[in-house]
């Protein structure tokens, strides 16, 4: 028996055990929505497509498993890009199904006709226009596969309309073999001796981990060797949760707004064991003077990090939680006494921190008091900016895919989807999102999407009506030249949420905080919290532009 390309979709998206898409209809994808109206598979329609893709990578976050996201052609396909790319630099994987005009058409500049193919092309780990109805069912099978192995990333699917009303048997195929693909280890076991002697011979380690040791699962092989070792550990943005942040080895996160005593740890090391992260620019600024007397083992499943940024040592490419796993046992005891205490020193006399003002409600005193009536135990997701920073040094991650945010994109609105993907993911958990009151402004229409699918999510607000982030810089090196940034006309939050059908509260006083935030948890509708925060508040400690990390203001 034949089948449509839309029911072929349909089957192919159920044998890879999708359960949830997010997206919305249009006339190039009217066949597909269709047959998903008969399909198990829940649907949750998001008020703007670029809504889609976060909430697709928010749920890939939050569980592990590839997050799918459909929009129609043209406007609705480029829609998507702002949220593929933010995936595809967080090595994310979502699968991206988009409409297009019948295959005749293409080219013709038809009516909402885009190249979306094409204007993809930097920010996707494959893509494919299906062509051939015959080759679909294999196609989405490939995309899944392509999209969840190796480094992950995103994969988009573009589907003229002629090809899903098309037909063809369907026969899902139960294995796939590329020629051109692989994400086989490459380390020998010669290197990890190397690797394993250099550890046993270093006497100022630090562990320096990333998003990869999440993706890969390896946590727990991480904690057996930092338990074995007693090697220090500090994390990026996205590494948080990799690795206990209450943990008396941990300092914390690193780099531009990372702690004093993890810039000063890895500066000063002697060897940078470097699991899942890529040496951005926001963790090592001056390239020249980062980690100078450092010698650097690297692991990472796409060989393509290993040596981009700074000089490798010992190269290790492969999955982290094997090599992990080939590490623990032959990794000898490095005798670190003495840079433990330097390092303790560090902690006590650089501790985060900020001053509190009688009457003045402060951002950091927020995130803190999440941190204290959730104990570890949300799923936090941020918007970027000034709100993201304070959440990174705040709120100490315990789990991994607790803490969501986007980094490498760094892009405003994507807190609010991320929030309902990671909902729909793990509903049974307490979501926050904490935001800034420019960056949720970019997609709060999402939250008519957490109201109608009935999502407990929560927004804490950090609303100090500036574009905080920008505002400081313009403090800090233009002369408090406060150019476009200051929010004037700053919606009433309260009333945006009350208009949604969502709960709306506003905290001016300390005293208000933890008696919003225990409301919030205890509502089964998504609640906004408005929190009035100090203007002019600024995140600290900070490395100014093109100064090396151990040169940080504040803090």
């Amino acid at each position: 028996m034949k089948l449509t390309g839309a029911e072929i979709i349909v089957k192919a998206l159920e044998a890879e055990g999708v359960d949830v898409v997010f997206g919305y209809p249009g006339g190039a994808v009217l066949p597909l929505y269709d047959k998903l109206y008969d399909s198990p598979i829940r649907h949750i329609l998001v008020r703007h497509e670029q809504g889609a893709a976060h909430a697709a990578d928010g749920y890939a976050r939050a569980t592990g498993k590839p997050g799918v996201c459909i929009a129609t052609s043209g406007p609705g396909a480029t829609n998507l890009v702002t949220g593929i790319a933010n995936a595809y630099m967080d090595s994310i994987p979502i699968v991206a199904l988009t409409g297009q005009v019948p295959l005749p058409a293409i080219g013709r500049d038809s009516f909402q006709e885009a190249d979306i193919t094409g204007i993809t092309l930097p920010i996707v780990k494959h893509s494919y226009l299906v062509r051939d109805v015959r080759q679909l069912a294999a196609t989405i099978h490939a995309a899944f596969h392509i999209a969840t192995t190796g480094r992950p990333g995103p994969v988009l699917i573009d589907l003229p309309k002629d090809i899903t009303i098309a037909q063809a048997e369907f026969e899902y195929p139960p294995q796939l073999s590329f020629r051109s693909y692989s994400s086989a280890r490459e380390y020998s076991p010669t290197q990890i001796y190397q690797a394993a002697k250099a550890i046993g011979e270093s006497r100022k380690p630090v562990l320096y981990v990333g998003g990869g040791v999440i993706s890969s699962g390896a946590a727990g092989e991480l904690r057996e060797f930092v338990e074995k070792t007693q090697i220090p550990v500090t994390t990026t943005l996205l590494g948080k949760g990799a690795f206990p942040e209450t943990h008396p080895l941990s300092l914390g996160m690193l780099g531009m707004h990372g702690t004093k005593y993890a810039n000063y740890a890895i500066s000063y090391s002697d060897l940078i064991i470097a699991a899942g992260a890529r040496f951005d620019d926001r963790v090592t600024s001056r390239l020249d003077t980062f980690a100078p007397h450092a010698q650097v083992i690297h692991i990472d499943i796409d060989p393509a990090e290993i040596g981009k940024n700074v000089r490798v040592h010992y190269p290790l490419t492969g999955d982290i939680k094997q090599v992990l796993k080939d590490l623990i046992p032959r990794v000898e005891v490095p005798q670190i006494k003495e840079w433990l205490q330097q390092v303790e020193q560090w902690k006590a006399d650089f501790p985060l921190s900020y001053t509190k003002e009688e009457g003045v409600l402060k951002p950091q005193d927020v995130v803190e008091q999440i941190w204290e009536i959730t104990k570890g135990e949300a799923v936090i997701t941020t918007e970027v900016g000034q709100n993201q920073m304070w959440a990174a040094q705040y709120y100490k991650a315990i789990h991994p895919r607790t803490f969501i945010s986007s980094g490498g994109l760094g892009t405003m609105g994507f807190g609010l989807p991320a929030a309902i993907g990671a909902q729909v993911g793990r509903p049974d958990a307490v979501v926050f999102d904490i935001a800034g009151d420019g960056s949720v402004q970019m997609t709060s229409q999402e939250l008519a999407t957490a109201v109608q699918f009935q999502l407990p999510i929560n927004i804490a607000i950090l609303n100090n009506r500036y574009l905080g982030m920008v505002r400081q810089w313009q403090e800090l090196f233009h002369g408090k030249r406060y150019s476009q940034t200051d929010l004037v006309e700053t919606p009433d939050f309260v009333k945006l949420a009350e208009a949604y059908g969502a709960v709306g509260i506003r905290v001016t006083r300390d005293e208000e905080m933890r008696p919003a935030l225990e409301r919030a948890i205890a509502s089964p509708k998504p609640v906004v919290i408005d929190f009035v925060v100090a203007r002019e508040e600024n995140v600290f400690p900070m490395v100014p532009p093109g100064e090396p990390i151990t040169k940080m203001l504040g803090g």
